[in-house]
């Protein structure tokens, strides 16, 4: 009697995908095989398509995975650990700012850190008496931006304080810091648009 013919694919199981044969090794990885519709058979994930796509987790989506980019983490900024001036070692990572107004027209400028005690308080000292120069030929910068300004000055002011002397790095030199603000003729510029500022209130209160 002939012996039936066997079909050469196996009979596919519950769900219509079809089973590996028996004898065949698991894909490297640990990934179940591909169903005939490209997706994975039941309890395990597709293998990797090509074209760089990852392995989608259960219930999610693939995306493609930038090329040199596999397996690597978020990046974050890391700021430097020297003074950016003199490369000292006690650093304070501090952003100065100083304020430039003339009628409408307004300029916002800052210098980021790190500086040691030294540097910071030169690069405070010469941000401050520029806002007090310039910053208070505008309404706004009068009133607003440039308080502003000389407030967040004196936070950093009181950071760099603190921090510990220490020498410059080999072959650099540290800034200059100078006269102290108050001790500077230029800090006084700030006297003229003040008392206009007193002048205009006194003469709005009389004619009133």
């Amino acid at each position: 009697m002939a012996t039936p013919h066997q079909p050469t694919n196996p009979a596919p199981a519950a769900g219509g995908y079809p089973q590996p044969p028996a004898n065949s090794a698991p894909m490297p990885g640990g990934y179940a095989p591909h169903a005939p519709d490209g997706h994975a058979a039941p309890g395990g994930y597709a293998a990797p398509a090509p074209g760089g796509y990852a392995a989608p987790p259960p219930g999610g989506h693939a995306g493609p995975v930038p090329a040199g980019q596999a397996g690597t983490g978020p990046v974050y900024f890391v700021p430097p650990t020297t003074c950016r001036a003199c490369g000292g070692q006690a650093v304070a990572y501090t952003k100065v700012r100083a304020h430039v107004g003339f009628l409408v027209v307004m300029r916002f400028e800052h210098l980021d850190g790190p500086f040691c005690r030294t540097c910071g308080l030169s690069v405070v000292r010469q941000m401050t008496t520029r806002a007090l120069m310039l910053g208070w030929w505008g309404p706004l910068s009068l009133v607003i931006f440039n308080p502003f300004t000389l407030l967040w000055n004196l936070r950093a002011h009181l950071t760099y304080r603190k921090l510990p002397p220490c020498p410059p790095a080999p072959g650099r030199v540290q800034l200059e810091p100078g006269l102290p603000v108050l001790k500077r003729p230029q800090a006084y510029a700030a006297l003229i648009p003040l008392a206009w500022a007193i002048w205009v209130v006194t003469q709005i209160v009389a004619h009133a």
